[in-house]
């Protein structure tokens, strides 16, 4: 217990990679990172610059993007795979820090893991409900095949999947515009810019 205390210590003090390090320990640094800037006393704008530092380093976007892409992904080049991938990465970080900016000093408890094979573990975890907010339960899918670098690539609330809702959103505005890429780009970056 003690040496679990010392590497979150260390993971929270200065975010360099933690060898082999458990996917438990890996999102409670996570999660107190991000509660630590979301108490601060700082502009909204500060807080979702700081909180989109902590998803580049912990999330694999790149996965969640491809992932959210479905089966479209086969068909575009390397031009438009690189341009999906720019915009996608500024949606997610845009969307993800937005969302979490609107709470305030939010305390996550993670209660156990799942390992689902060398690639996977589910790490199970409670948002402590408030007089404000009901409880809700949090888990996170880590990709584990470099255990000297756990990155997320789902969180499924509720057990609402984020990547499998993002992934049927995609698909709804392609199919609605006939498989038309730039369609589904043009929505990203409008995202961005507003």
């Amino acid at each position: 217990m003690k040496k679990i205390l010392i590497i979150i210590l260390f993971f929270n003090l200065s975010y360099s990679h933690v060898y082999s390090i458990e996917p438990e320990v890996f999102i409670q640094s996570t999660v107190n990172r991000a509660s630590q800037i979301l108490s601060k006393n700082i502009l909204k704008e500060e807080k979702i610059n700081e909180l989109k530092i902590i998803a580049a380093e912990t999330v694999d976007i790149r996965g969640v993007g491809f992932y959210s892409l479905g089966s479209t992904r086969k068909n575009l080049n390397d031009k438009e795979k690189r341009i999906y991938f720019d915009l996608f990465e500024n949606y997610f970080l845009k969307s993800f820090s937005s969302r979490l900016s609107e709470y305030t000093n939010p305390k996550i408890k993670v209660q156990g893991k799942k390992v689902i094979n060398k690639n996977y573990t589910i790490v199970n975890s409670l948002l402590i409900g408030t007089p404000d907010r009901p409880e809700v339960k949090i888990d996170w899918r880590v990709y584990t095949k470099n255990p000297d670098d756990p990155l997320i690539r789902d969180l499924i609330i509720e057990g609402l999947s984020l990547a499998r809702t993002q992934k049927e959103e995609f698909a709804s505005i392609l199919n609605s515009n006939d498989g038309d890429i730039n369609v589904l780009f043009k929505t990203l970056e409008n995202f961005t810019k507003n």
